[in-house]
Protein backbone atom coordinates (compact mmCIF):
# COMPACT_ATOMS: atom_id res chain seq x y z
CA UNK A 1 0.00 0.00 0.00
CA UNK A 2 1.14 3.54 -0.70
CA UNK A 3 1.34 6.60 1.46
CA UNK A 4 -1.67 8.88 1.19
CA UNK A 5 -0.65 11.87 -0.99
CA UNK A 6 -2.72 14.10 1.31
CA UNK A 7 -0.35 13.38 4.20
CA UNK A 8 2.72 14.17 2.10
CA UNK A 9 1.18 17.41 0.82
CA UNK A 10 0.13 18.57 4.28
CA UNK A 11 3.55 17.70 5.73
CA UNK A 12 5.37 19.57 2.98
CA UNK A 13 3.12 22.62 3.31
CA UNK A 14 3.49 22.59 7.12
CA UNK A 15 7.31 22.64 6.87
CA UNK A 16 7.49 25.26 4.10
CA UNK A 17 4.76 27.64 5.30
CA UNK A 18 6.95 29.59 7.80
CA UNK A 19 8.99 30.87 4.83
CA UNK A 20 6.22 33.37 3.99
CA UNK A 21 6.84 35.21 7.27
CA UNK A 22 10.65 35.33 7.05
CA UNK A 23 11.12 38.41 4.79
CA UNK A 24 9.28 40.66 7.27
CA UNK A 25 11.44 39.68 10.24
CA UNK A 26 13.98 42.03 11.77
CA UNK A 27 17.21 40.27 10.86
CA UNK A 28 19.42 43.32 10.09
CA UNK A 29 20.57 41.76 6.84
CA UNK A 30 21.87 38.61 8.52
CA UNK A 31 20.14 36.21 6.12
CA UNK A 32 22.40 33.29 6.98
CA UNK A 33 21.39 33.43 10.63
CA UNK A 34 17.75 33.77 9.55
CA UNK A 35 18.13 30.63 7.43
CA UNK A 36 19.47 28.83 10.50
CA UNK A 37 16.44 30.00 12.48
CA UNK A 38 14.17 28.53 9.81
CA UNK A 39 16.04 25.23 9.91
CA UNK A 40 15.32 25.01 13.64
CA UNK A 41 11.63 25.75 13.04
CA UNK A 42 11.42 23.16 10.26
CA UNK A 43 13.02 20.57 12.55
CA UNK A 44 10.42 21.22 15.26
CA UNK A 45 7.53 20.91 12.80
CA UNK A 46 8.89 17.66 11.36
CA UNK A 47 9.49 16.20 14.83
CA UNK A 48 5.97 17.19 15.94
CA UNK A 49 4.54 15.21 13.02
CA UNK A 50 6.83 12.30 13.99
CA UNK A 51 5.31 12.39 17.49
CA UNK A 52 1.80 12.54 16.01
CA UNK A 53 2.35 9.44 13.87
CA UNK A 54 3.74 7.57 16.89
CA UNK A 55 0.38 7.93 18.71
CA UNK A 56 -1.30 5.62 16.16
CA UNK A 57 -4.47 7.67 16.49
CA UNK A 58 -7.19 7.01 13.90
CA UNK A 59 -6.39 10.41 12.44
CA UNK A 60 -2.95 9.12 11.41
CA UNK A 61 -4.27 6.56 8.92
CA UNK A 62 -6.94 8.98 7.71
CA UNK A 63 -4.34 11.60 6.81
CA UNK A 64 -1.16 9.65 6.04
CA UNK A 65 -2.55 6.30 4.87
CA UNK A 66 -1.92 2.77 6.10
CA UNK A 67 0.04 2.69 9.35
CA UNK A 68 2.89 0.63 7.88
CA UNK A 69 3.51 3.38 5.33
CA UNK A 70 2.93 6.10 7.91
CA UNK A 71 5.79 4.60 9.91
CA UNK A 72 8.03 4.85 6.85
CA UNK A 73 7.24 8.57 6.72
CA UNK A 74 7.79 8.67 10.50
CA UNK A 75 11.32 7.32 9.99
CA UNK A 76 12.27 9.65 7.14
CA UNK A 77 10.84 12.71 8.89
CA UNK A 78 13.01 11.83 11.88
CA UNK A 79 16.07 11.67 9.66
CA UNK A 80 15.08 14.90 7.87
CA UNK A 81 14.56 16.73 11.16
CA UNK A 82 18.00 15.56 12.27
CA UNK A 83 19.48 17.10 9.11
CA UNK A 84 17.61 20.35 9.81
CA UNK A 85 18.93 20.43 13.39
CA UNK A 86 22.51 19.80 12.28
CA UNK A 87 22.28 22.68 9.78
CA UNK A 88 20.69 24.88 12.45
CA UNK A 89 23.53 24.09 14.83
CA UNK A 90 26.32 24.37 12.27
CA UNK A 91 25.20 27.67 10.74
CA UNK A 92 25.50 30.57 13.19
CA UNK A 93 21.94 31.31 14.28
CA UNK A 94 22.83 34.06 16.75
CA UNK A 95 21.69 37.56 15.86
CA UNK A 96 23.96 39.95 17.69
CA UNK A 97 21.57 42.92 17.32
CA UNK A 98 19.05 41.18 19.60
CA UNK A 99 21.19 41.83 22.70
CA UNK A 100 22.62 39.63 25.45
CA UNK A 101 21.05 36.55 27.03
CA UNK A 102 19.53 36.21 30.47
CA UNK A 103 19.72 33.07 32.59
CA UNK A 104 16.54 31.56 31.13
CA UNK A 105 17.80 32.06 27.59
CA UNK A 106 21.15 30.49 28.49
CA UNK A 107 19.24 27.49 29.86
CA UNK A 108 17.35 27.33 26.57
CA UNK A 109 20.70 27.18 24.74
CA UNK A 110 21.72 24.21 26.90
CA UNK A 111 18.41 22.46 26.20
CA UNK A 112 19.02 22.96 22.48
CA UNK A 113 22.38 21.21 22.72
CA UNK A 114 20.82 18.38 24.74
CA UNK A 115 18.11 17.97 22.11
CA UNK A 116 20.63 17.95 19.26
CA UNK A 117 22.93 15.25 20.60
CA UNK A 118 20.13 13.18 22.10
CA UNK A 119 18.16 13.07 18.86
CA UNK A 120 21.32 12.33 16.87
CA UNK A 121 22.02 9.25 19.00
CA UNK A 122 18.40 8.04 18.79
CA UNK A 123 18.20 8.47 15.01
CA UNK A 124 21.38 6.40 14.62
CA UNK A 125 19.89 3.68 16.86
CA UNK A 126 16.66 3.75 14.85
CA UNK A 127 18.26 3.26 11.42
CA UNK A 128 20.81 0.71 12.69
CA UNK A 129 18.42 -2.25 12.53
CA UNK A 130 21.02 -4.67 13.91
CA UNK A 131 20.35 -3.15 17.36
CA UNK A 132 17.86 -5.44 19.20
CA UNK A 133 14.20 -4.46 19.00
CA UNK A 134 13.68 -4.27 22.77
CA UNK A 135 16.62 -1.85 23.13
CA UNK A 136 15.36 0.25 20.25
CA UNK A 137 11.86 0.41 21.79
CA UNK A 138 13.29 1.52 25.12
CA UNK A 139 15.50 4.24 23.66
CA UNK A 140 12.77 5.37 21.25
CA UNK A 141 10.69 6.51 24.21
CA UNK A 142 13.34 9.15 24.92
CA UNK A 143 12.77 10.84 21.55
CA UNK A 144 9.74 12.70 22.87
CA UNK A 145 11.79 13.95 25.80
CA UNK A 146 14.42 15.38 23.49
CA UNK A 147 11.66 16.95 21.38
CA UNK A 148 10.36 18.59 24.56
CA UNK A 149 13.85 19.97 25.22
CA UNK A 150 13.93 21.33 21.67
CA UNK A 151 10.50 22.94 22.08
CA UNK A 152 11.58 24.68 25.30
CA UNK A 153 14.76 25.79 23.53
CA UNK A 154 12.60 27.40 20.83
CA UNK A 155 10.13 29.05 23.25
CA UNK A 156 12.74 30.78 25.42
CA UNK A 157 15.67 31.39 23.09
CA UNK A 158 16.46 34.81 21.63
CA UNK A 159 15.01 35.01 18.11
CA UNK A 160 14.04 37.72 15.59
CA UNK A 161 10.32 37.41 16.36
CA UNK A 162 8.08 37.09 19.40
CA UNK A 163 6.18 33.97 20.36
CA UNK A 164 2.99 35.97 19.84
CA UNK A 165 3.80 36.85 16.22
CA UNK A 166 2.15 34.77 13.45
CA UNK A 167 5.29 32.68 12.84
CA UNK A 168 5.75 32.29 16.60
CA UNK A 169 2.15 31.15 17.16
CA UNK A 170 2.36 28.78 14.19
CA UNK A 171 5.55 27.10 15.42
CA UNK A 172 4.29 27.05 19.02
CA UNK A 173 1.16 25.21 17.86
CA UNK A 174 3.33 22.41 16.47
CA UNK A 175 5.32 22.35 19.70
CA UNK A 176 2.08 21.88 21.65
CA UNK A 177 0.93 19.17 19.20
CA UNK A 178 4.20 17.27 19.63
CA UNK A 179 4.16 17.58 23.43
CA UNK A 180 0.53 16.40 23.65
CA UNK A 181 1.33 13.42 21.39
CA UNK A 182 4.38 12.58 23.50
CA UNK A 183 2.36 12.83 26.73
CA UNK A 184 -0.26 10.49 25.26
CA UNK A 185 2.39 7.84 24.55
CA UNK A 186 3.54 8.11 28.18
CA UNK A 187 0.09 7.19 29.47
CA UNK A 188 -0.19 3.72 31.07
CA UNK A 189 -1.46 1.10 28.63
CA UNK A 190 -4.73 0.89 30.56
CA UNK A 191 -5.51 4.53 29.76
CA UNK A 192 -5.13 4.10 25.98
CA UNK A 193 -7.82 2.59 23.75
CA UNK A 194 -7.50 -1.20 23.71
CA UNK A 195 -9.49 -4.42 23.77
CA UNK A 196 -8.85 -7.13 26.34
CA UNK A 197 -8.39 -10.72 25.20
CA UNK A 198 -7.22 -14.01 26.67
CA UNK A 199 -5.10 -16.72 25.07
CA UNK A 200 -7.62 -19.51 24.51
CA UNK A 201 -5.65 -21.96 22.36
CA UNK A 202 -2.16 -22.45 20.91
CA UNK A 203 -1.31 -24.69 17.97
CA UNK A 204 2.04 -25.37 16.30
CA UNK A 205 1.84 -25.36 12.52
CA UNK A 206 5.24 -25.93 10.92
CA UNK A 207 7.53 -23.37 12.64
CA UNK A 208 4.68 -20.99 13.44
CA UNK A 209 2.70 -20.67 16.68
CA UNK A 210 -0.99 -20.03 15.96
CA UNK A 211 -2.48 -18.19 18.95
CA UNK A 212 -6.27 -17.99 19.25
CA UNK A 213 -7.54 -15.13 21.41
CA UNK A 214 -11.01 -14.83 22.96
CA UNK A 215 -12.43 -11.40 23.88
CA UNK A 216 -13.10 -10.61 27.53
CA UNK A 217 -15.54 -7.87 26.58
CA UNK A 218 -16.58 -6.21 23.35
CA UNK A 219 -14.59 -7.80 20.50
CA UNK A 220 -12.50 -5.92 18.00
CA UNK A 221 -14.09 -4.97 14.68
CA UNK A 222 -11.65 -5.44 11.81
CA UNK A 223 -11.33 -6.33 8.14
CA UNK A 224 -9.48 -9.31 6.70
CA UNK A 225 -5.82 -8.41 6.16
CA UNK A 226 -5.50 -5.84 8.95
CA UNK A 227 -2.99 -6.03 11.79
CA UNK A 228 -2.94 -5.14 15.49
CA UNK A 229 -0.45 -4.34 18.21
CA UNK A 230 -0.59 -7.08 20.85
CA UNK A 231 0.77 -6.82 24.38
CA UNK A 232 1.02 -10.22 26.09
CA UNK A 233 0.74 -9.99 29.87
CA UNK A 234 1.85 -6.36 30.00
CA UNK A 235 4.80 -6.70 27.62
CA UNK A 236 5.71 -4.09 25.01
CA UNK A 237 3.16 -4.09 22.15
CA UNK A 238 4.30 -5.77 18.93
CA UNK A 239 2.57 -5.75 15.53
CA UNK A 240 0.95 -8.96 14.26
CA UNK A 241 -1.35 -9.55 11.30
CA UNK A 242 -4.67 -11.19 12.17
CA UNK A 243 -4.57 -14.55 10.38
CA UNK A 244 -8.31 -15.25 10.23
CA UNK A 245 -11.36 -13.52 8.87
CA UNK A 246 -13.81 -11.82 11.27
CA UNK A 247 -16.01 -14.39 13.01
CA UNK A 248 -19.26 -14.32 14.98
CA UNK A 249 -17.56 -15.24 18.28
CA UNK A 250 -15.17 -12.27 18.05
CA UNK A 251 -12.04 -14.42 18.35
CA UNK A 252 -8.71 -13.45 16.80
CA UNK A 253 -5.82 -15.59 15.61
CA UNK A 254 -2.23 -14.39 15.51
CA UNK A 255 0.31 -16.58 13.72
CA UNK A 256 3.76 -15.91 15.17
CA UNK A 257 7.06 -17.02 13.62
CA UNK A 258 10.39 -16.98 15.46
CA UNK A 259 11.83 -13.77 14.04
CA UNK A 260 13.66 -12.48 17.11
CA UNK A 261 14.10 -12.66 20.89
CA UNK A 262 10.53 -11.57 21.66
CA UNK A 263 8.75 -13.99 19.34
CA UNK A 264 11.07 -16.82 20.40
CA UNK A 265 10.07 -16.20 24.03
CA UNK A 266 6.41 -16.39 23.05
CA UNK A 267 7.04 -19.80 21.50
CA UNK A 268 8.73 -21.00 24.70
CA UNK A 269 6.73 -19.38 27.47
CA UNK A 270 3.23 -18.39 26.34
CA UNK A 271 0.46 -20.23 28.19
CA UNK A 272 -3.30 -20.46 27.83
CA UNK A 273 -5.12 -17.93 29.96
CA UNK A 274 -2.48 -15.22 29.42
CA UNK A 275 -4.12 -11.76 29.19
CA UNK A 276 -3.52 -9.87 25.95
CA UNK A 277 -4.19 -6.19 25.26
CA UNK A 278 -5.00 -5.44 21.62
CA UNK A 279 -4.60 -2.03 19.95
CA UNK A 280 -6.00 -1.46 16.50
CA UNK A 281 -6.93 -2.54 13.95
CA UNK A 282 -4.55 -0.93 11.48
CA UNK A 283 -3.62 -1.23 7.83
CA UNK A 284 -5.33 -1.07 4.46
CA UNK A 285 -4.00 -4.32 2.98
CA UNK A 286 -7.35 -5.70 1.87
CA UNK A 287 -8.65 -7.82 -0.99
CA UNK A 288 -11.22 -6.21 -3.22
CA UNK A 289 -13.12 -8.26 -5.75
CA UNK A 290 -11.48 -7.84 -9.14
CA UNK A 291 -13.42 -6.54 -12.09
CA UNK A 292 -14.35 -8.76 -15.00
CA UNK A 293 -11.40 -9.44 -17.27
CA UNK A 294 -8.83 -8.82 -14.52
CA UNK A 295 -6.86 -11.52 -12.67
CA UNK A 296 -5.63 -11.63 -9.07
CA UNK A 297 -2.40 -13.25 -7.91
CA UNK A 298 -1.60 -13.50 -4.20
CA UNK A 299 2.03 -14.28 -3.36
CA UNK A 300 2.95 -15.21 0.23
CA UNK A 301 6.43 -16.00 1.52
CA UNK A 302 6.90 -17.69 4.89
CA UNK A 303 4.85 -16.11 7.66
CA UNK A 304 3.66 -13.60 5.06
CA UNK A 305 0.83 -16.07 4.53
CA UNK A 306 -1.05 -14.50 7.47
CA UNK A 307 -3.10 -11.81 5.66
CA UNK A 308 -3.90 -14.23 2.83
CA UNK A 309 -5.30 -16.72 5.32
CA UNK A 310 -7.79 -14.06 6.38
CA UNK A 311 -8.42 -13.10 2.75
CA UNK A 312 -9.04 -16.72 1.78
CA UNK A 313 -11.51 -17.27 4.63
CA UNK A 314 -13.36 -14.07 3.71
CA UNK A 315 -13.41 -14.85 -0.03
CA UNK A 316 -17.03 -15.04 -1.16
CA UNK A 317 -18.29 -17.57 -3.66
CA UNK A 318 -19.35 -14.70 -5.93
CA UNK A 319 -15.83 -13.27 -6.06
CA UNK A 320 -13.67 -13.59 -9.16
CA UNK A 321 -11.13 -16.45 -9.15
CA UNK A 322 -7.80 -15.83 -7.44
CA UNK A 323 -4.50 -17.70 -7.43
CA UNK A 324 -2.54 -17.98 -4.17
CA UNK A 325 1.11 -19.02 -4.45
CA UNK A 326 2.62 -19.97 -1.08
CA UNK A 327 6.42 -19.77 -1.24
CA UNK A 328 8.32 -21.79 1.36
CA UNK A 329 11.62 -23.60 1.64
CA UNK A 330 9.93 -27.01 1.77
CA UNK A 331 6.41 -28.34 2.32
CA UNK A 332 7.06 -29.14 5.98
CA UNK A 333 7.84 -25.42 6.53
CA UNK A 334 4.44 -24.32 5.22
CA UNK A 335 2.38 -23.06 8.18
CA UNK A 336 -1.41 -23.46 8.01
CA UNK A 337 -1.08 -25.61 4.88
CA UNK A 338 -3.91 -27.94 5.96
CA UNK A 339 -6.18 -24.93 6.54
CA UNK A 340 -5.35 -23.52 3.13
CA UNK A 341 -5.97 -26.83 1.36
CA UNK A 342 -9.32 -27.18 3.09
CA UNK A 343 -10.29 -23.67 2.02
CA UNK A 344 -9.18 -24.31 -1.57
CA UNK A 345 -11.21 -27.53 -1.62
CA UNK A 346 -14.34 -25.73 -0.42
CA UNK A 347 -13.97 -22.65 -2.63
CA UNK A 348 -13.76 -23.26 -6.39
CA UNK A 349 -12.56 -19.69 -6.95
CA UNK A 350 -9.50 -20.16 -4.71
CA UNK A 351 -6.57 -21.80 -6.52
CA UNK A 352 -3.71 -22.80 -4.21
CA UNK A 353 -0.14 -23.39 -5.44
CA UNK A 354 2.76 -24.42 -3.22
CA UNK A 355 6.20 -23.27 -4.34
CA UNK A 356 8.98 -25.06 -2.44
CA UNK A 357 12.34 -23.48 -3.22
CA UNK A 358 14.26 -26.69 -2.40
CA UNK A 359 12.56 -28.48 -5.28
CA UNK A 360 11.19 -25.66 -7.47
CA UNK A 361 14.05 -23.18 -7.22
CA UNK A 362 13.81 -19.50 -6.44
CA UNK A 363 10.42 -17.94 -7.15
CA UNK A 364 10.42 -15.32 -9.88
CA UNK A 365 7.76 -13.39 -11.74
CA UNK A 366 8.29 -15.62 -14.76
CA UNK A 367 8.00 -18.86 -12.76
CA UNK A 368 4.90 -17.66 -10.88
CA UNK A 369 3.14 -16.75 -14.12
CA UNK A 370 4.05 -20.15 -15.54
CA UNK A 371 2.81 -21.97 -12.42
CA UNK A 372 -0.55 -20.21 -12.36
CA UNK A 373 -1.07 -19.91 -16.10
CA UNK A 374 -1.89 -16.23 -15.70
CA UNK A 375 -1.01 -13.44 -18.08
CA UNK A 376 0.63 -10.23 -16.95
CA UNK A 377 -2.01 -8.29 -18.88
CA UNK A 378 -4.60 -6.86 -16.47
CA UNK A 379 -3.01 -8.74 -13.56
CA UNK A 380 -2.99 -7.43 -9.98
CA UNK A 381 -0.33 -8.93 -7.71
CA UNK A 382 -0.59 -8.78 -3.90
CA UNK A 383 2.53 -9.74 -1.95
CA UNK A 384 3.45 -10.26 1.68
CA UNK A 385 6.88 -11.47 2.72
CA UNK A 386 10.50 -10.39 3.21
CA UNK A 387 11.57 -7.13 1.60
CA UNK A 388 14.38 -8.57 -0.61
CA UNK A 389 11.94 -11.00 -2.22
CA UNK A 390 9.36 -8.25 -2.61
CA UNK A 391 11.82 -5.99 -4.42
CA UNK A 392 12.96 -8.81 -6.69
CA UNK A 393 9.40 -9.80 -7.61
CA UNK A 394 8.32 -6.19 -8.07
CA UNK A 395 11.16 -5.65 -10.56
CA UNK A 396 10.43 -8.97 -12.25
CA UNK A 397 6.72 -8.27 -12.67
CA UNK A 398 7.52 -4.76 -13.94
CA UNK A 399 9.55 -6.35 -16.74
CA UNK A 400 6.57 -8.59 -17.50
CA UNK A 401 4.31 -5.54 -17.80
CA UNK A 402 2.77 -5.33 -14.31
CA UNK A 403 2.98 -1.68 -13.24
CA UNK A 404 3.93 -0.62 -9.71
CA UNK A 405 0.31 0.46 -9.16
CA UNK A 406 -0.81 -3.15 -9.76
CA UNK A 407 1.79 -4.62 -7.38
CA UNK A 408 0.32 -4.25 -3.89
CA UNK A 409 2.06 -4.98 -0.62
CA UNK A 410 2.31 -4.06 3.01
CA UNK A 411 5.61 -3.35 4.76
CA UNK A 412 6.80 -6.62 6.35
CA UNK A 413 8.52 -4.73 9.18
CA UNK A 414 7.48 -1.41 10.65
CA UNK A 415 11.03 -0.73 11.80
CA UNK A 416 13.27 -0.38 8.74
CA UNK A 417 16.77 0.83 8.05
CA UNK A 418 17.94 3.29 5.43
CA UNK A 419 19.53 0.88 2.99
CA UNK A 420 23.06 1.11 4.39
CA UNK A 421 23.90 -2.42 3.26
CA UNK A 422 22.70 -1.73 -0.28
CA UNK A 423 24.55 1.61 -0.33
CA UNK A 424 27.78 -0.05 0.79
CA UNK A 425 27.41 -2.68 -1.95
CA UNK A 426 26.97 0.04 -4.59
CA UNK A 427 30.01 1.94 -3.33
CA UNK A 428 32.13 -1.22 -3.25
CA UNK A 429 31.25 -1.94 -6.86
CA UNK A 430 32.33 1.57 -7.89
CA UNK A 431 35.78 1.44 -6.33
CA UNK A 432 38.60 -1.07 -6.51
CA UNK A 433 38.23 -3.18 -3.37
CA UNK A 434 39.66 -6.69 -2.94
CA UNK A 435 37.03 -9.45 -3.10
CA UNK A 436 37.95 -10.67 0.39
CA UNK A 437 37.02 -7.30 1.89
CA UNK A 438 33.78 -7.15 -0.12
CA UNK A 439 32.73 -10.54 1.29
CA UNK A 440 33.43 -9.44 4.88
CA UNK A 441 31.36 -6.27 4.52
CA UNK A 442 28.42 -7.89 2.73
Amino acid sequence: MRLNPLGLILTTVAILLPIIWLPALNHKGDTLALFSQYMGIAALIAMAIVQLIATRWRLVEMVFGSLDQSYVLHKWLGILSMAFILIHDTVDAEMNHLGGQNMLEELAETLGELSLYGLLILVVITVATFIPYHLWRWTHRLMGGFFLAGALHYLFILKPFANGDPIGLYTSAFCVLGIVAFAYRLLPAGMRPKRDYTVAQMDKTADVLAITLQPKGKPLTYRAGQFVFASFDGSEPHPFTISKAPSADGSLRLSVAKLGDYTSRLHRNLAEGTPVAIEGPYGHFEHRNTKAGKDSLWVAAGVGITPFLAWAEALGTEAAPVHLVYCVKSEDKAAHLADLRALAASKPNLNLHLHASESDGRASAESLLATTGLSADNLTVSFCGPKPMREALKDGFAKEGVSARRFKYEEFEIRTGVGLRKLSAVLLNRVSVPDQIKKRIS
